[in-house]
Parts: C-alpha cells; sequence; structure tokens
C-alpha cells in the first residue's frame, strides 16, 4: 500500500511539472508561424521563418533522441527533464528580442531539450507505474499535459483579440509570461522525488535519491540505464527489432499529425481571413479545443480504464482513426487549398464555416489522445526494463516525421496535406493492429503450453510467466501484466 501511494503522488507532481512547460510549448508552436510574419513586417530585415524552424526543431530533435537515453543514464531522468527546461525556456525568451540567427540557435537547442524532456517523461512515467497502474497512469499524463492548450491559448486569445497584426508589446506580454510559466516548470521538476543522478556502488547502479520510490522499481530504473554507451548500443538494437519497426509506422503517422495540429491547421485559420481581418485571435480558441479534445481522450481512458482493458488498445486506435478522418475531412471542404501558405480570401469547397472550423481543432486533439496514450501504454508495458531507449526511439520516429512534414507544409496545398495524412493514418493504423493481435496470438499459443511447476500449487507466479514469455518467444509480450485482454495474466 505504501508503494502504492508513493507512486500515486509521485506521478501527481511529475504530470504538473511537465504541464507548466507545455503551457509555454503548446501556446508558442501553434502562434508560431504568425507571429514571425508580424516581425517580418515590422523588421524587413528579419527572415525567420515558422515552418523552417519548426523543421529545424524536429529535425534536431529527432537526432537527439538517440543521445537522451545515454544522458539518462548519468543524470536520471529528473535532471535530464531539467535540463532540457533550460533550453524551452532559451527558446521563449529569444521571441522578446527576435533576430533571425537568435531564432535557427533556439530551434537547435529546444530540439536537444525537447528529446531530453520527453525521453526522461516516459522514463519516470514508467518508473512510477507498475502492471496495474500504466495504463491509468498514462491517461492521466497525457490529460493533465494537454491542460497546458487550455490555459495557454486563453490568455493568448485575450491578448490577440480585435488584433490583425501581433505588435511588439503583444509579443512582450505573451512570450514574458510564457518565460515565468517555464521557469516555474523548472522549480516543480526540482520537487520531484525519485530519478535523481545515478552512481556506481561495488559495481551496481544507484540513484542518488532515497525518497524515491520502493527498491523494486528502483530496480526497474537501473536495469535501464546500463551506462552511456550501452544505452545507446541497447537502442540500436532495439530499433532493429520487428516490432519496433513495425510500429514504426505508427509513430511516424503521430508525428505528421502532430505538425498539423500544432503549427499548420492554426495557421490556416489566421489566414483565412473569410472568418474576419483579426482571425489570428482565432489561434488561441482552436488551441482551446484541441486541448479540450485532448484532455477529454485522457480522462476518458483513464477513467474507463478496465473496461477499455478487456476490449483491447485496438479499438481506441481504431477510434482515434475515425475521428481523425471526420476531422481531415471538415478541413479539407472548409478551408482554403493555399490556407497553410500565407493570407488568404479564397473560397474553400463550402463556405468557410468558423464552428465547423472549430468542431475540426476538437477532433483533431481527441484523435491524438487515442493514439498516443496507447502508445504510452503498450510502450510502457513491452518494455518496461528498457523504457528510456523504447520512447526514445518512438520519439526519434515521430520528430523525423514532424520535420518532414514542417518542410512540405511551406510547399504543399492543404489537399494534398491531407492525403498524406490519410494514408499514414490508414498505414499506422492496421500496423498497431499486427503488433497488437500477433502478439496476442503468441500469447494465447504459449499460455496453452504451460503447465504448473513447483513455484506453487497455483502454478507460477506472473514474474516467472513473464520471464517464461520473454525466453520463449524471445520478445517482451506486448500483451503481459495488464495486457488490455480480459484473459490475460
Amino acid at each position: 500500500m505504501r508503494q502504492n501511494i508513493t507512486h500515486q503522488n509521485n506521478g501527481t507532481e511529475h504530470h504538473a511539472a511537465p504541464r507548466f512547460l507545455s503551457i509555454k510549448e503548446h501556446s508558442v508552436l501553434s502562434l508560431q508561424k504568425v507571429v514571425l510574419d508580424s516581425i517580418h513586417d515590422e523588421d524587413h530585415s528579419y527572415t525567420g521563418d515558422g515552418y523552417v524552424s519548426l523543421a529545424v526543431i524536429y529535425a534536431v530533435f529527432a537526432i537527439s533522441n538517440w543521445l537522451a537515453p545515454s544522458v539518462i543514464s548519468f543524470l536520471g531522468p529528473k535532471y535530464t527533464m531539467l535540463f532540457g527546461a533550460v533550453t524551452y525556456n532559451v527558446f521563449i525568451a529569444q521571441f522578446l528580442f527576435p533576430v533571425t540567427w537568435g531564432l535557427y540557435a533556439a530551434s537547435v537547442a529546444i530540439g536537444v531539450g525537447a528529446a531530453m524532456i520527453w525521453t526522461g517523461q516516459g522514463n519516470f512515467l514508467t518508473i512510477n507505474s507498475d502492471s496495474t497502474s500504466m495504463s491509468r497512469n498514462s491517461g492521466i499524463f497525457w490529460a493533465m499535459l494537454q491542460c497546458s492548450l487550455i490555459w495557454g491559448n486563453i490568455f493568448v486569445y485575450i491578448q490577440f483579440q480585435g488584433r490583425d497584426h501581433i505588435d511588439q508589446h503583444s509579443r512582450y506580454t505573451v512570450y514574458g509570461a510564457l518565460t515565468g510559466i517555464g521557469i516555474l516548470g523548472m522549480l516543480l521538476l526540482l520537487l520531484l522525488r525519485g530519478g535523481g543522478i545515478p552512481r556506481r556502488r561495488n559495481g551496481q547502479r544507484e540513484t542518488d535519491d532515497k525518497s524515491g520510490p520502493a527498491s523494486e522499481v528502483d530496480v526497474r530504473q537501473l536495469n535501464a540505464e546500463s551506462g552511456f554507451v550501452d544505452a545507446l548500443l541497447k537502442s540500436l538494437r532495439l530499433m532493429r527489432t520487428s516490432k519496433m519497426l513495425i510500429l514504426s509506422a505508427t509513430f511516424f503517422y503521430t508525428g505528421l499529425e502532430l505538425s498539423f495540429f500544432s503549427g499548420v491547421y492554426g495557421s490556416c485559420l489566421g489566414f483565412t481571413k473569410s472568418f474576419g481581418k483579426d482571425s489570428s485571435k482565432f489561434l488561441g480558441i482552436n488551441g482551446l479545443l484541441i486541448g479540450a479534445g485532448e484532455i477529454t481522450g485522457g480522462l476518458l481512458f483513464s477513467i474507463l480504464g478496465k473496461r477499455t482493458n478487456k476490449a483491447g488498445r485496438d479499438p481506441i486506435i481504431l477510434l482515434g482513426y475515425l475521428v481523425h478522418i471526420a476531422a481531415f475531412y471538415t478541413i479539407f471542404i472548409n478551408l482554403p487549398a493555399n490556407s497553410p501558405l500565407g493570407p488568404t480570401s479564397e473560397p474553400a469547397y463550402i463556405t468557410s464555416n468558423l464552428y465547423l472550423a472549430f468542431v475540426g481543432s476538437f477532433l483533431l486533439g481527441f484523435g491524438d489522445s487515442c493514439y498516443n496514450t496507447q502508445i504510452y501504454s503498450i510502450l510502457g508495458f513491452v518494455y518496461s526494463e528498457d523504457s528510456a531507449p523504447a520512447f526514445a526511439i518512438f520519439k526519434f520516429i515521430q520528430a523525423i516525421a514532424a520535420a518532414i512534414a514542417f518542410f512540405y507544409s511551406n510547399y504543399l496545398l492543404l489537399p494534398y496535406q491531407l492525403l498524406i495524412l490519410v494514408v499514414s493514418a490508414t498505414l499506422g493504423t492496421l500496423s498497431f493492429w499486427v503488433i497488437e493481435w500477433q502478439t496476442y496470438v503468441e500469447y494465447r499459443r504459449h499460455r496453452n503450453h504451460t503447465t504448473p511447476d513447483d513455484s506453487g500449487a497455483d502454478g507460477p507466479s506472473d514474474a516467472q510467466r513473464r520471464k517464461a514469455m520473454k525466453t520463449s518467444l524471445g520478445i517482451p509480450p506486448l500483451l503481459l501484466g495488464n495486457s488490455g485482454r480480459e484473459d490475460t495474466p
């Protein structure tokens, strides 16, 4: 009981810290294209481009994910996240004194920092969860993280209401406040218990934070942190496994849709002048509704965790797929084809309707939560002993996809971008199903050949079943523990 309470309390603290950091992250990414265009209008020597900056961020993010597990092996997840938080604040602060080289230098910095934060979060979440709480904690984590979209975008809406140009005073107010919020997030990270700097004693790694989770959780963390080089090699080996390669299609889609809802879609709304000359103010409402969709999904899958476990993860992925296809269709008919590229008064297939655009915002957020909560759940179960490399690979592939998407967003019309999303969503959903059902069949086949042994009258323990599964199948069982199937242990 004591251990469970520790997990829950530490999990709550962990959710709160990234929430404050993400308030500024989500707000800034959704505003970046429009804000930089406004800066250019005031200073023609400024040539920074929002889509190029985002492409740089995600390209560096992708590369840095390979280093994140090794950094975690030295600093632990807590201080790795703190390092990442510093780069977030650097990126925000450069908007207060914009210069072109500063934008791209800060883009490189936050690309590195984002890899540290996201991989550290995944590792910290995993070592503070067990087989019965991973699904619930993934949902709670995602819901609280996405609350940042609500508060950040309320602030943005108030500041930009009635403005068709984001002037210097407005930028100072918004980015000054976001920098302050980021500093608060850094302070909250310091309050986290556990996940401190690891150290070696008698040849075995330990964490120097004795206020952390119970010893069996520390063992899981120590197993995942086997040195700088070992962590990198472990990531490379894991990347080449068949299951991870197949799941890569799902990871890739989440990167494409991340770039679309976090950067492109908001720009489309801001550039569609049929919504009014001050259409930039709707960026805040767009972010609010995306956040509402994300939070709704996270809370729903957390509250209904036991029921969704019986049905499995694949129905939730199917729900996310259908929701996103519906969102893409409404966007296709409602927004001008050239709306991602700049201000436009061109007509869409129907008369552009602001409320339909907001429906699309909510659907994008809800569908994204379907995919991400289930990916977090799968990786936390399957790779509980290798969580840092597993989450690093996920974020690496996601970031590569996002960088590609932000690059082509500068050139492709909206219908072509939506077509890419539809094709990728279909492949990613099918790939997830293949892994879910393949491993389920393997588990059932293995269980039918398992007989009680000397471990006790009731047969082998869960730990023995886990070890036997890994030995016989050569892979970590996707559906072991709180598997997502009613008849699994």
